[in-house]
């Protein structure tokens, strides 16, 4: 990810960050999965089989805004 910028100010200054998960089970960092969400029969979201790839935040420094990106997959 090169030359990137805020897509609501434009400024240039991104920080780099990160969304923590922190719920039961979880590795520590959101994951973005590929598709609609479809819950199980016990609530949670069916993953099994989808496409999955770890989450990146950026947080622009001038106006505050906040963009994910997903990254190479797991």
């Amino acid at each position: 990810m090169t030359d990137m910028r805020c897509t609501m100010c434009g400024n240039p200054s991104l920080e780099p960050g990160f969304i923590l998960d922190a719920g039961q089970g979880a590795k520590g960092y959101a994951r973005w999965v590929a598709g609609a969400l479809e819950k199980g029969i016990f609530g949670g979201a069916k993953v099994m089989g989808r496409p999955k790839r770890r989450t990146e935040a950026r947080r622009c420094t001038k106006c505050g805004h906040l963009e994910l990106f997903a990254t190479d997959p797991e």
